[in-house]
């Protein structure tokens, strides 16, 4: 078997362990060096390491969050392309991660091939701080699922007090919980 050069070195930085395991291989299968982190101060000290080329990091995170790797990564390697992957979209955080550092901003669910094109955007000449309206817009339907979720991961999954702060009858929230989350 011959032995090719990486593509280069990615850094994968979620919570979601699943998620990031499944990313990396991905990522390695494309020909990239591929590593992950679950949380702020591991992926840092992994980019000291080794200057990672591509950096896809979740804006939501316990600890040290996203926006804080964002800004730390780009102290550390002004080079890195990074990538801000987050399930709660919005124009906001999208415009926050970019002055911050971020050079691309995708919702979740994205999978490798999706980070792999906004990665070649950046790179092959695209403006550094380009947010590809098509990919991170969500449907009315989905931003408001992502809603819900958000305020009841807030409570602690306390249905009820979710339902209060949503302004909706507890039961009426259990119907929209029990539905699939919107296609972007």
């Amino acid at each position: 078997m011959i032995e090719r050069e990486p593509e280069g070195v990615a850094l994968v930085v979620d919570d979601d362990e699943v998620f990031r395991n499944r990313l990396c291989r991905a990522l390695a299968d494309r020909g990239w060096d591929a590593n992950g982190a679950g949380e702020g101060g591991a992926a840092i000290d992994l980019a000291a390491k080794s200057s990672p080329d591509l950096a896809v990091v979740d804006l939501r995170l316990p600890g040290m969050g996203g926006l804080d790797i964002v800004r730390e990564l780009r102290k550390l390697d002004d080079t890195t392309c990074i990538i801000v992957l987050t399930g709660y979209g919005s124009i906001a955080t999208a415009l926050t991660a970019t002055k911050l550092g971020a050079n691309h901003y995708l919702s979740k669910p994205a999978d490798a091939d999706e980070i792999l094109n906004a990665y070649e955007k950046v790179t092959g000449g695209a403006p550094e701080t380009s947010i590809d309206t098509s990919l991170s817009v969500p449907s009315l339907a989905r931003v408001e699922w992502e809603h819900i979720h958000r305020v009841l991961n807030d409570c602690g999954g306390n249905i009820s007090q979710a339902a209060k702060l949503l302004g909706l009858h507890r039961r009426s929230l259990q119907r929209k919980l029990a539905k699939y989350p919107p296609r972007v």
